[in-house]
């Protein structure tokens, strides 16, 4: 199982566990003894060869004349490889290594399909009980004697077509994914077809800010330290892609300084901005690392969304909802938006998307903090690990829902004194500027622990993460691209500018 919270697998390290915990206790006692009898029968074979060996000056000989050509060897069989081959065959290992968990699925799914079959031809299942939507219709029998016979041929060439549609491609975007999963330590083994294919929209989701963005910088950075000009052409390039004015004046006075002290060609000047937009990103964590942010196993946690309307909040509590369930934990929801019609209802639609359980009043107008009353009580009692509070859309400037929402977080806080409690804003990133003054006003209502910026797939510029980071120090918690439910995915920095700006 892929545990997306933490990047990792987790069946992973128990079979480690366990295999060097059998191989250990399954050493055999006969080892020693034939060691001991190895240790002998190579004294043995080498004083025969001590009779046979030259005398010390033939040696000598011997080596003066085989040494240059040893040398000539050596160098002939160890050519120079580059980082670029380096990350190319680490993404071929990737691929084969995600191929060959998708085949074992794909065994391991026959096996249980041949199983259930073989469990109806035994008739260990009644058709009684089986809907009648379920049942074998006596006309398929019918169909298969009057059906025409299709050459086995066709059939495989159908086959291998289909299947190569549903394989992963190694194209370009593959190794630039694979590419940048290395350069952040990740072994060949433990990378998921679901993080290649994350990343692929990631960087299609900001193409067209880093074509614009990549195109204009290479042309002003590469010609030594900015003049008003060049500093002019990158204050609109920052400000266009909604960085923000505090964080475009840091990036600029950051590189002006570094280009004071020597001379970088374009590519390392877009390298040493990369740095400092990371740089930006990570501060609000001051020192820690995004993957620490997951939910405690054995542990209730709560998870408060907010936001405002069309935001996307009750999208982002059913992809965390699947994320959760995909990635083991025990997860619960709980509708506290009370305001808008139908927001129960399609809440109560994820839940069954994402086998979740949905705590909600069937109540119009209901007090939301009582529906987060009664959700803590039912996750205390099932042993939930994971509370996702989907809150009523609100503006930052209605003071009365401002309250009714601060009002949902002391209840938190009185009713849950041991739990781990984080209150996330829900922003859309195609707002721009517009997104920084809701994130300062919500911040002071919700104790905001981070952001989750959606719809980078649209018209975003994306630089409104850069700009929350810098002038608010909130942490981007996790960012979508796409209406898909496996389409949000924790924030790393280091993806993000590479999708920006590679």
């Amino acid at each position: 199982m892929f545990n997306w919270f933490r990047r990792k697998f987790d069946d992973k390290e128990k079979t480690e566990k366990q295999s060097v915990e059998t191989t250990e206790a399954t050493l055999p006692e006969e080892t020693t003894t034939e060691s001991e009898s190895a240790t002998e029968a190579t004294l043995k074979e080498e004083e025969v060869k001590v009779e046979s060996e030259p005398t010390k000056t033939q040696q000598e000989e011997i080596k003066a004349e085989s040494a240059p050509v040893a040398e000539e060897v050596k160098i002939e069989s160890t050519p120079a490889t580059t980082p670029q081959d380096d990350y190319l065959a680490w993404a071929k290992a990737a691929y084969q290594n995600i191929q060959q968990r998708k085949e074992a699925e794909e065994a391991e799914e026959a096996e249980e399909a041949e199983e259930a079959e073989e469990v109806g031809a035994n008739g260990d299942s009644p058709t009684e009980n089986v809907p009648a939507w379920m049942r074998k219709s006596a006309g398929l029998e019918k169909l298969k004697e009057t059906s025409i016979e299709v050459p086995t041929e066709e059939l495989n060439k159908t086959a291998i077509s289909t299947s190569a549609i549903a394989d992963l491609a190694f194209d370009e975007d593959f190794l630039w994914a694979a590419k940048t999963l290395a350069a952040q330590g990740r072994n060949p083994d433990e990378i998921s077809e679901e993080e290649i294919n994350w990343l692929k929209q990631l960087r299609q989701g900001l193409g067209k800010t880093r074509r614009s963005l990549i195109n204009q910088l290479k042309a002003v950075v590469g010609q030594g330290p900015l003049n008003d000009d060049a500093v002019m052409e990158i204050e609109a390039l920052l400000l266009q892609a909604d960085v923000g004015i505090e964080a475009t004046e840091y990036i600029i006075d950051t590189l002006q300084e570094k280009l004071r002290e020597e001379a970088l060609p374009p590519e390392e000047a877009i390298a040493y901005l990369k740095t400092i937009l990371q740089s930006i990103l990570d501060s609000p964590l001051q020192g820690q690392d995004n993957q620490d942010f997951v939910p405690e196993k054995d542990t209730l946690n709560i998870w408060l969304l907010t936001g405002v309307n069309g935001a996307g909040k009750t999208t982002t509590v059913g992809k965390l909802a699947h994320m959760a369930k995909t990635s083991g934990y025990e997860c619960l929801i709980a509708a506290a938006d009370t305001f808008r019609a139908a927001a129960v209802q399609q809440v109560q639609v994820w839940g069954e998307r994402t086998n979740t359980p949905v705590i909600a009043n069937p109540g119009q107008n209901t007090d939301p903090a009582a529906v987060v009353f009664d959700a803590i009580s039912a996750a205390q009692s099932r042993q939930t690990e994971l509370l996702l509070v989907d809150t009523a859309g609100r503006l930052q400037n209605k003071k009365n829902l401002m309250e009714e929402l601060a009002k949902i977080r002391r209840i938190i806080d009185k009713k849950t004194a041991n739990a781990q409690v984080e209150s996330l804003l829900v922003l859309d990133a195609t707002l721009g500027q517009n997104g920084l003054r809701q994130a300062q006003v919500f911040s002071e209502a919700a104790k905001l622990s981070g952001v989750v910026l959606t719809k980078l797939d649209g018209t975003a510029k994306g630089g409104v993460a850069i700009a929350v980071a810098k002038q608010l120090n909130l942490p981007i918690r996790f960012i979508g691209a796409g209406e898909g439910i496996e389409d949000l995915r924790p924030f790393s920095s280091y993806e993000f500018v590479e999708a920006l700006l590679n």
